[in-house]
């Protein structure tokens, strides 16, 4: 494998280490704190931190007032300090520090070699189980802006944000375990003020059901934040007086989990994952509450540097299909779900128009046996007469026996109204007016098949009073892969918002709850039918001779690329990378690149036909609607994607 500049691509490879402790024993923990710091450097981790008070351990009670256990903290901070100059480490750890009199819960960022920040906890955990006001003073009790370390004045409050020197722009928040269980947690202002990633040092005790609040916690706070969190807690090492510690780890990346640690370990663990910085400045670019949040206080910026790094693979996997969950259960209820906005949706369009029959041309097709099953299950829904649903096959020159019978077969089963219009009369004539050469197999012998096709609908729909329900999908229309004024265009478009690697999915699903049946067993065969639009003549067997990915290539390559480019603003390049890693093995390096290029020339020059679709609802997180998430102009130059895609692997 091919090694990347990853920073370069907006990684930031963090660590969340919990290493083994003796309670009190500074010096020991400082050694097991090096050791995993070795070994995260070793695996090219840029920033890394340490749980709660992992210089001495959390649980150390009165021993938090002991002069020698203050001291050896001070001590152990220097040695640290030293052992980071050696290394490119960013480090965050937890110790006791006093201040004006007053003794700190407090996180340690160490830079390679030098101490640039001290954030003391500001919500002390005085509940149940916990103590800490006994020991500790809170943030809200800090009245000077430095402590000493040493001979170093040292920047000291909630306030600090650490970004960095280097072109990821990674901008780094700490808060400390209970800070997370506040009403309104440190975290909130110090993303608003810029921070993408947070760290959190933590003791947080095990006891039933504990670990999911907190991992819901945990993820909930990356996701409203919009950021990276990095949740560290403390060792089983820790006193058993009257808890246990479990060493839970989670790193988690706007509401998604990246890395999870296993639970109650007495050696040293570290949780590695690789958090795209620029995927978070996405989704805040685009999102207004985010930009319209107001801080309540100012914030001091400390710079470091980070070291640039390079890997073969990312610590991180992406789905070849992002817009299908790859779990069963959560596949089958994105199905259900999506299946459930189609339906009402056209529910709402025929009752606003007060229609009682629909259109919708049937080619034995993906697209068009979505679009049938979503009509028959709102028909049920409205509580309408199936046959009043008009489904019309329209055989051409390139239909195949094994389509046409299929188109026939389901609509039967439905018992729906079932037309049989053939169209290659009337496009012969057409042919004839125009001056066409029927042997020549062209766009024009392609799109007046479509385009006649399309004639006949609507103006069945008029002689029926109904509505010309439209099959398209997302995919094809990224690609503007429909006939202008052909199947381009309907009087409602129920696809338009679902990519055709998700169709089959809802058609499995659909065969498997909802017709199973009726019509699971065409449905099945309907599913492993190639991809055609069937405008090209068929083989003497009446067999499929065009596929539409072998012209335009694969729809999971294109989907793959759809969504990283239009719901997150990724370059071609960041794109091509995730390809190669998500499709290394399936397709080569080249292949992909070819078919980038294809996707982004179709992307760009087929807007025009996306800046008129027919309404459609948004079923997922990217849509193309003109009047919605998508509003490109027609005419954008594409040069600099272009140039950017030819630049590859060259």
């Amino acid at each position: 494998m091919q090694s990347y500049n990853l920073s370069s691509l907006g990684f930031i490879r963090v660590a969340a280490s919990s290493p083994k402790i003796r309670v009190g024993d500074v010096h020991y923990n400082t050694q097991q704190i090096e050791l995993a710091i070795s070994e995260a450097v070793k695996n090219d981790c840029q920033l890394i931190v340490f749980p709660e008070l992992s210089l001495t351990g959390y649980t150390c009670g009165d021993l938090f007032f002991q002069d020698s256990l203050l001291k050896g903290c001070l001590t152990a901070i220097e040695r640290l300090e030293d052992y980071t100059a050696q290394t490119s480490a960013n480090i965050v750890i937890g110790t006791p520090l006093v201040s004006s009199d007053r003794l700190y819960n407090c996180a340690v960022f160490i830079s390679q070699g030098k101490t640039l920040g001290v954030v003391p906890k500001t919500y002390l955990c005085n509940s149940s189980e916990y103590y800490e006001e006994r020991w500790f003073s809170s943030e809200l009790d800090r009245f000077e802006d430095t402590i000493k370390i040493g001979n170093d004045i040292i920047p000291f409050g909630s306030n600090l944000l650490f970004k960095s020197n280097s072109n990821s722009d990674a901008v780094i928040g700490i808060e400390i375990c209970e800070d997370l269980w506040a009403v309104v947690p440190p975290s909130s202002e110090l993303s608003v003020a810029g921070a993408n990633i947070i760290f959190n040092l933590s003791a947080s005790d095990e006891y039933l059901g504990k670990s999911d609040y907190r991992r819901n916690l945990v993820l909930n706070q990356s996701g409203r934040c919009i950021v990276g969190y990095v949740y560290c807690s403390s060792n089983s090492g820790e006193s058993t007086t009257d808890l246990v510690y479990g060493s839970h780890k989670l790193i988690a990346e706007n509401g998604k989990l990246l890395a999870e640690s296993p639970r109650f370990s007495f050696d040293t663990e570290i949780s590695y994952a690789d958090i795209d910085i620029e995927l978070l400045k996405s989704y805040r670019l685009k999102t207004n509450s985010f930009a319209d949040a107001s801080l309540q206080k100012d914030y001091r910026i400390i710079g470091f540097d980070i070291a640039a790094f390079s890997s073969g693979k990312l610590l991180r996997q992406y789905s070849q299909t992002p817009f299908v969950p790859q779990d069963a259960t959560k596949r089958a209820e994105s199905c259900r779900e999506v299946f459930s906005i189609q339906t009402t949706a056209l529910a709402k369009r025929l009752m606003h128009l007060n229609v009682r029959s629909v259109i919708i041309g049937i080619s034995g097709g993906l697209d068009s046996t979505l679009a049938l099953l979503a009509c028959y299950k709102t028909f049920q829904l409205l509580k309408y007469n199936i046959k009043y649903i008009y489904a019309i096959s329209m055989p051409g020159f390139g239909t195949s026996r094994r389509t046409k019978t299929n188109a026939k077969r389901l609509a039967e089963a439905l018992g729906v109204s079932y037309l049989n219009i053939p169209i290659e009369n009337s496009v012969k004539q057409h042919f004839l007016d125009i001056g066409q050469d029927i042997t020549q197999h062209d766009i024009v012998f392609e799109n007046a098949q479509a385009r006649e096709r399309t004639q006949i609908l609507m103006d069945y729909a008029n002689k029926v009073h109904g509505l010309v329900v439209g099959t398209g999908d997302m995919s094809e229309l990224a690609l503007g892969w429909a006939t202008y004024n052909g199947d381009h265009i309907s009087m409602y478009g129920i696809n338009s918002g679902i990519p055709k690697t998700l169709v089959k999915y809802i058609i499995s699903w659909v065969a498997e709850e909802e017709f199973c049946e009726i019509v699971g067993g065409i449905l099945n065969d309907i599913i492993s039918t190639p991809i055609s639009p069937e405008l090209l003549p068929t083989t003497i067997d009446g067999d499929i001779t065009q596929k539409t990915e072998d012209s335009i290539g694969p729809y999971i390559l294109h989907d793959f690329f759809l969504y990283y480019l239009v719901r997150y603003g990724f370059s071609p390049t960041k794109i091509f990378f995730l390809s190669c890693q998500a499709f290394e093995g399936i397709y080569s390096k080249e292949e992909i690149k070819k078919w980038m290029l294809v996707f982004y020339k179709r992307f760009f020059s087929q807007q025009y036909k996306r800046s008129c679709l027919p309404d459609g609802p948004k079923v997922g997180s990217v849509s193309l609607s003109p009047r919605g998430d998508w509003r490109m102009p027609s005419d954008a130059a594409i040069d600099l994607w272009l140039k950017e895609i030819e630049d590859l692997i060259n």
